[in-house]
């Protein structure tokens, strides 16, 4: 028997939108233009749609009253979480919302969350770099230029220029001893960056350090909110 609620999982991107779904897999397609940008909702009623529209593809209803795990670009406001929120609200009327941030969901995804772990996350707006701790985002950088720029005059190389400035940030602060940690192991490079030819050798050269790419990039944040929501299912207190 189905439950009467969904447990589900939702990836917001400025591109493309994807719903994760108890007992259902994954659904994914293009989110269109103007409704997000940068990670910032622009049409709340536009992306609802979309996400209304992808959730039609499951072959058993996904009914109100669940809860979502949604993906949130790092250090997002409260104001680009509540336009998030209302999103959830009209497409699904779920119970409860709770957020993980996009890196830490990727790290899931990827099998990589475990230790200390630099994460590259180059999106089609926006470029992250996070330091990971068993999980947990305890330092981070954003940029607001992803691939989407690539056909706008960026170059890869620049992409590459702000990975590598914003870990050579992240290695000056306070948590230097961390950073040294996770580069000795390599950098996770995560998101639509991760296919660009060119960015992996420009960041390691650069850095002297290894990068890796995530078996799955461009869905590894999805997966890991996923498999948070299914955490979550067993474990109402927490994910």
């Amino acid at each position: 028997m189905w439950p009467t609620t969904t447990t589900l999982a939702v990836d917001l991107g400025s591109c493309t939108a994807g719903v994760w779904a108890a007992h259902r897999g994954t659904v994914t397609g293009p989110l269109g233009h103007p409704y997000a940008s940068r990670g910032r909702v622009v049409d709340v009623d536009g992306c609802a749609a979309v996400l209304s529209r992808l959730v039609r593809q499951y072959e058993q209803p996904v009914r109100p009253g669940g809860v979502v795990v949604a993906c949130r670009p790092v250090l997002a406001s409260e104001d680009e979480q509540a336009a998030v929120r209302r999103v959830l609200g009209l497409a699904f009327a779920p119970r409860r919302v709770l957020f993980v941030d996009t890196v830490r969901a990727a790290a899931i995804g990827s099998g990589s969350a475990a230790g200390t772990l630099l994460i590259v996350d180059v999106g089609a707006g926006l470029t992250e770099v996070a330091l990971l701790r068993n999980g947990h985002v305890v330092a981070a950088r954003r940029t607001e230029i992803g691939t989407g720029d690539l056909s706008r005059g960026a170059t890869v190389d620049q992409l590459g220029d702000i990975v590598v400035r914003h870990v050579d940030d992240l290695r000056s602060g306070p948590e230097m001893p961390d950073v040294l940690t996770a580069m000795a192991r390599g950098l996770l490079l995560v998101g639509d960056g991760a296919v660009q030819p060119g960015l992996v050798p420009a960041v390691s050269g650069a850095l002297g350090a290894r990068v890796h790419r995530a078996a799955a990039p461009r869905t590894a944040a999805l997966s890991g909110a996923g498999m948070a929501a299914t955490s979550l299912s067993r474990h109402p207190a927490g994910v």
